[in-house]
């Protein structure tokens, strides 16, 4: 990706080594009622039973005195990235007469709180839509490229993106309330997906961000979290009834479709 010359956003969080939380699990309450925290578990093959375990009242997110920002590669890039997702959503927003508000990306090493309870970094990347953050452990997120076989920077991208576009159909709307069924949920996570691409197509469009084998590595991060793909991996069937996110082919057509649409509307959800 070609990031080098782009601007960094105000709207990262560094929390890493901050220590203090050991335990814990994601307390789920009012909002999307757990829909992105446990299928996200799902998405990364974590076992939903072990976030949930202890979890007790959602309490307000952590808040904690902020130092000059890292200047690691890591947070570096994510600085980079939040900031050309900031760069499409505000004007897309602007296009249907709404105002884009960015979330807040918050880095984090081991566990951290947030308004949506207390989770370890084995959920993985996550959205807590009753703070409208963003969770990412960054270590932890290349263990998981490295196990799902999904290298490269546009792949740590594309979960940035995804993340990112859970907080556009917070803002839109389009999370649902409460408990979901599968399928809805299944419909929450490819409109996700799509988003991600919309952001791609948006962002090259513009700044010319991509380089040759970046939309190979984001079709194959999509691919690689297929949840088909990921019953494999586990070593089980694959159950398509029990599909929270979407086989690798519909995750990838998810993102090829807002790659080729690269607007909101290319993304909103099929009528019935």
């Amino acid at each position: 990706m070609r990031l080098g010359g782009g601007r960094e956003s105000n709207n990262v969080q560094d929390r890493r080594g901050g220590g203090g939380i050991r335990r814990g699990g994601i307390a789920v309450g009012g909002g999307l009622g757990g829909v992105v925290l446990v299928v996200l578990a799902l998405l990364f093959g974590v076992d939903p039973a072990v976030i949930l375990s202890g979890a007790g009242g959602a309490g307000p997110a952590q808040v904690q005195t902020e130092g000059p920002p890292a200047q690691d590669p890591g947070a570096r890039f994510v600085r980079r990235v939040l900031a050309e997702t900031e760069d499409v959503w505000t004007p897309a927003f602007r296009e249907i007469g709404r105002t884009y508000e960015p979330p807040i990306l918050v880095l984090f090493s081991g566990a951290v709180r947030t308004g949506c309870g207390t989770a370890e970094a084995t959920v993985g990347p996550f959205y807590c839509p009753q703070d409208r953050q963003v969770y990412i452990d960054l270590e932890f997120l290349a263990a998981l490229q490295r196990q799902l076989n999904a290298p490269g920077d546009f792949a740590a991208a594309y979960v940035i993106a995804h993340e990112v576009g859970h907080h556009v159909q917070n803002l839109l709307g389009a999370l649902g309330q409460g408990r979901q069924s599968n399928a809805a949920q299944v419909r929450v996570e490819l409109q996700a997906d799509c988003l991600a691409g919309a952001w791609a197509r948006r962002a090259q469009d513009a700044r010319a961000i991509l380089e040759e084998g970046d939309i190979e590595e984001g079709l194959g991060a999509a691919a690689a979290v297929g949840d088909d793909r990921l019953q494999r991996r586990g070593g089980g069937q694959v159950v398509p009834e029990s599909f929270t996110h979407g086989s690798a082919a519909q995750r990838v057509a998810a993102f090829r479709r807002g790659l080729a649409g690269g607007s909101l509307q290319a993304c909103a959800p099929a009528a019935g």
